[in-house]
């Protein structure tokens, strides 16, 4: 029974790779036109989704390959070795280069929501929209937004206290991959795309999307279920900020 839970779990973190609908649009929105920004991002998308794959395909395959069932999720320190050092070293840089730039690009939709809400209910408060202009000799001046620098702060100083507290992260991921995956990445596209195309009910291309809908509520629903479970297991030896391997 094990065994299908992390099934379960390991495609709700397959899904969590492929949920990039919450900055699609950030991006789209910045693209510089001609030529038309679909365009480049469909391009862009093709593009993304091929390596993305090829480069989880090899981790997944090269690690079943080498360890079989024990493969762990951490291939770098869930084994219990740590030689070559440099190697680890090297591969723990490239992650934490990767999850900056990430985290970034994630958090972006979410802080403009934040603090456009917060202009739009306080127009007046000086603290949230006043600009204050900071020299740089040389440079230009650099505008700078006490309340976006203050609460960015606060949320990054959340997230991290609460992923080390909890550090269930192959099961957090599994759980954020499997809400966020079908409603953001499959059923808002699928609809929008029949809504747009006007594509009639019963027809073979919208029975077509509809079974593929279906499909990833499935796997969705799946990987919430390992991915919970596998949080239900972590818990009976759970320890405050320390990584269960």
């Amino acid at each position: 029974m094990d065994k299908i839970w992390r099934s379960f779990q390991a495609l709700g973190a397959i899904a969590f790779a492929y949920s990039y609908s919450l900055i699609l649009i950030e991006i789209q929105d910045t693209v510089k036109s001609p030529p038309s920004e679909y365009k480049t991002m469909k391009k862009a998308t093709l593009l993304s989704v091929v390596v993305t794959t090829l480069f989880y395909m090899s981790c997944g395959c090269f690690g079943y390959a080498a360890f079989g069932d024990l493969s762990h999720g951490n291939l770098l320190t869930g084994f219990g070795f740590f030689n070559p050092y440099w190697l680890l070293d090297i591969a723990n840089a490239a992650i934490v280069i990767h999850l900056v730039g990430a985290y970034q690009v994630y958090c972006q939709p979410l802080f403009a929501f934040v603090e456009k809400q917060a202009t739009k209910y306080f127009p007046d408060n000086k603290f949230i929209t006043k600009e204050v202009e900071i020299p740089i000799p040389g440079f230009k001046s650099l505008k700078l937004n006490l309340f976006r620098l203050v609460w960015r702060t606060i949320f990054v100083i959340i997230t991290t206290i609460i992923s080390m507290l909890m550090p269930f992260f192959n099961d957090v991921v599994g759980i954020l991959g499997a809400f966020g995956f079908w409603p953001l990445t499959v059923y808002f596209p699928v609809e929008m795309y029949i809504v747009q195309k006007k594509i009639p009910k019963w027809s073979p291309r919208w029975i077509s999307l509809q079974t593929l809908s279906a499909a990833c509520l499935i796997i969705s629903i799946a990987a919430a279920a390992g991915s919970f479970a596998g949080v239900a297991s972590d818990l009976k030896v759970y320890k405050p900020f320390k990584t269960i391997y």
